[in-house]
């Protein structure tokens, strides 16, 4: 167990991935529809089936085969090799070598291969952010304990293993990632309920026209075939794929956004969410030190600038220049961190606070170097986690830096007390600097706790990670729109002022408990220690430019600017999709109801009435005239705010949605689609009362209700852009999707009608003048119907709210 056990177990094969897309619960609903086709002897209609479910089975493995396991990536936070001592000797052995009880030498920019003991420590510091969460690397001293995947930043030093493999504290927290069941999205539930009513509803009307085709005496397998078809025929086979298809599109404009989406679902999940626990350090704040203060006994400096840029301003009260010179030169002749430009981005190299101090230097004008060659280093106390300072000696001087509460007792005044209140009261990260005379001749201290007495103060410097520009307002649009946030991190105590310090159980327990109180979660993270909860959560959100690849092999969302604002936007986004899920749905239901009724006149006059449509018109309707639109309804973009300023959700088939399609848009479809019907057989000479007639004047009336249901969901399909403003004022060509779906959705629809071998085998013909004069006015009946619809809501809500306000 020499190296890191990575789990490779439970890793799910690729064929079960694409099992797992064909056997869910509504592509076993379309199979049983498909196989029923057969049954029913409409081979034509199961193969259909079969294609759309196959087709979107493709779809939804393709977008998602790319999702791997977190664990998997474990591997690559170790080193290949390491320095350990065996027979007295240093040998360079692979990390899969190491075995407990081993002396391992670590040195500056070395990964630590094991958990292990060290009995020795030389300025020994330790970036630990991938455990904890941790943003400035800790001192280590003798006898504490390294953990694997850490990295040594500065220092050398030398640890006995103690622990390896699936022994270490890092595979512990990935083998709480492995135990963990991600759950189900929301849009999963939400479909699986809408479906469900769909299958219930389509399976009871069924049942219901097999028993009243016995009860007009029709021979009990044609009844059977019958009510099997119309079964069929209400499965809205296109759902499933415009959700998919929907949810791809929302992905694609989230990355636009900076936001990549690793699991479709995630997409619209973001938009469900009603808790959001983020970190800190690098999502609420840009990640980088800066020295925003200075404090002397002569005066303050207040320092301008962004990051590690050293273009800044600097104001200093009068009198107080030289000292602050002084304190700025002194921190950064204690320090070996400094900025450096890298890609055309200045960034921090070594210890981010010390390359903070270099920066405040340069944004002084001050030369550091001049003052390294003028003065140089004659010896270097380094900084000791007891000591909690360090100090240099150059010429005759001793130069010190470190932590308040650490330096100024051994100052000879009582200065700076204030002054450190005010800057720790404030949340800002305090140094203190100060400085003591040598002897020019006289030896040197042999420690540093010699060294360091009798110290005069020079000054204070005050640090922060500044907030992002646009933090406060994204924090602040959370809220409006109904989403709780909690500050939840394992970053170091100071940084995170009053905030609880978790590791990785805590932030599992965290996660559980507001998923078992019913909020849909958010979590944020860029550790490993943060990878269970990403898990956990019901959307785990990962940083892309900070994070390690294990918290974003974890997230189902990665942050690719690492901002705050982004999740916002992503949150928008994803509320739009439910929206827009909604639009297709009444779409969808609207298009049922026209379909459906048909049979029920069928029914209701005893069979003496003929249908006017047909289950193969019906599914012609529903995969040839029907998708684009509804796929079109899925990209619509959300009204500016209006998402955002009320909390999410519901149901997708809530109250409304049933009203309009059901009470409203379905009927008058349903009404246009049977006068087109009527009318195109009196126009062939029949007069009521009379019996039917059959053969080319039924198939005419028959293609003018298809054509009257298709020409009025095109006008539905702009109508169920918006739950409160008729299409005009949204502009009719403002989704170009839309435009071109109804498009050449007309053009199939022709060639439905004007095919002679497709009419044929729909069983319809091109309507007849009359027909086509019912069946186009079916648009502006249903425009018409929507807009004194919309017209009555509004004014009952300008009414409603008129009265809250008296």
């Amino acid at each position: 167990e020499g190296s890191l056990l990575v789990a490779t177990e439970g890793r799910v094969a690729v064929w079960r991935q694409l099992a797992a897309q064909l056997v869910h619960f509504f592509a076993l609903m379309l199979w049983v529809a498909g196989a029923l086709a057969f049954v029913a002897n409409l081979p034509q209609l199961g193969v259909a089936i079969f294609a759309v479910i196959v087709v979107n089975a493709l779809f939804a493995f393709v977008q998602e085969y790319r999702a791997e396991r977190a664990a998997e990536r474990l591997r690559d936070l170790l080193p290949l090799t390491v320095t350990v001592i065996r027979d007295g000797a240093h040998v360079d052995v692979d990390a899969a070598e190491v075995v407990v009880g081993d002396t391992v030498v670590l040195a500056g920019g070395d990964r630590v291969p094991a958990d292990m003991r060290a009995v020795e420590a030389h300025s020994l510091m330790l970036a630990t952010s991938t455990l904890t969460g941790e943003s400035v690397p800790s001192a280590i001293s003798s006898n504490q304990t390294l953990f694997a995947g850490t990295f040594v930043t500065e220092g050398e030093g030398i640890g006995i293993v103690t622990a390896t493999g699936a022994s270490t504290r890092l595979a512990g927290i990935a083998a709480l990632t492995r135990g963990i069941r991600r759950p189900k999205p929301p849009l999963a539930l939400e479909l699986h309920r809408v479906v469900r009513t769909i299958a219930i509803i389509a399976v009871g009307v069924g049942v219901a026209f097999f028993a009243v085709s016995l009860l007009l005496g029709t021979k009990p397998n044609e009844g059977f075939v019958f009510a099997i078809g119309v079964t069929v025929a209400l499965v809205p086979e296109g759902l499933l794929p415009t959700v998919t298809l929907s949810l791809a599109i929302g992905a694609q404009r989230m990355a636009h956004r900076h936001a990549l989406v690793r699991r479709l679902e995630a997409v619209e999940t973001l938009g469900s969410t009603t808790f959001i626990c983020t970190d800190k350090t690098g999502t609420l704040t840009l990640n980088q030190m800066s020295v925003v203060e200075a404090w002397t006994p002569y005066g303050k400096a207040r320092v301008h600038g962004v990051g590690y840029e050293p273009e800044g301003d600097v104001e200093i009260d009068d009198g107080a220049r030289e000292a602050m010179a002084d304190v700025a030169v002194t921190a950064a002749r204690c320090s070996t961190g400094h900025a450096v430009l890298r890609d055309g981005s200045w960034v921090a190299q070594g210890d981010p606070m010390e390359a903070a101090l270099d920066v405040f230097t340069r944004r002084m004008d001050l030369d550091v170097a001049e003052d390294r060659a003028r003065r140089p280093e004659r010896r270097r106390f380094p900084f000791d986690p007891r000591r909690r300072r360090m100090s240099l000696a150059v010429e005759d001087e001793l130069l010190v830096k470190g932590a308040p509460e650490a330096v100024l007792p051994l100052c000879r005044e009582d200065l700076g007390v204030a002054a450190l209140e005010d800057m720790t009261g404030r949340g800002l990260r305090v140094l203190a600097v100060a400085s003591r005379e040598l002897g020019a001749s006289a030896p040197l201290p042999s420690s540093g706790e010699e060294a360091e007495t009798h110290l005069e103060l020079l000054g204070l410097i005050g640090l922060e990670d500044p907030p992002r520009s646009g933090a406060a307002d994204a924090v602040a649009a959370t809220r409006r729109a109904g989403i709780h946030i909690a500050m939840v991190t394992g970053d170091h105590p100071l940084t995170a002022a009053a905030i609880a310090r978790v590791d990785p159980e805590d932030k599992l327990r965290i996660a559980r408990a507001l998923r078992a109180r019913g909020h849909v979660l958010a979590m944020t993270g860029d550790g490993v220690n943060d990878g269970p909860a990403l898990q956990e959560a019901d959307i785990g959100v990962a940083m892309g430019r900070s994070g390690t690849d294990v918290a974003r092999k974890a997230a189902d969302l990665v942050l690719l600017d690492d901002d705050f604002a982004t999740i916002v936007g992503a949150v928008e986004q994803g509320r739009a999709i439910f929206s827009n899920a909604r639009r297709f749905l009444t779409y969808h239901l609207t298009d049922n109801v026209a379909e459906l009724t048909p049979f029920l006149v069928w029914a209701l006059s005893g069979g003496r009435f003929p249908l006017a449509l047909g289950v193969l018109q019906i599914l012609a309707l529903d995969i040839g005239t029907d998708t684009l639109s509804a796929v079109a309804l899925g990209a619509e973009l959300p009204s500016e705010n209006a998402l955002m300023t009320r909390p999410a959700r519901g149901r997708m088939l809530n109250a409304p949605v049933a009203k309009r399609a059901f009470a409203l848009m379905g009927p008058v479809e349903a009404f246009m689609g049977m006068t087109a019907f009527v009318v195109s057989l009196m126009a062939s000479g029949w007069h009521p009362g009379e019996s039917f007639p059959k053969g080319a004047a039924l198939a005419t009336a028959s293609g003018a209700t298809f054509a009257a249901v298709v020409i009025g969901q095109t006008a539905n399909g702009f109508a169920c852009r918006s739950t409160t403003r008729w299409p005009g004022s949204l502009g009719w060509f403002s989704n170009r999707l839309l435009v071109g779906g109804a498009s050449i959705e007309l053009a199939i629809t022709a060639g439905f009608l004007f095919v002679p071998p497709i009419a044929r085998v729909l069983g319809h013909s091109p309507p007849s003048v009359m027909g086509w004069a019912v069946a186009l006015a079916a648009a502006p009946a249903v425009i018409l119907t929507d807009a004194a619809y919309k017209a009555v809501l509004r004014r009952r809500r300008r009414a409603e709210r008129s009265g809250g306000t008296r």
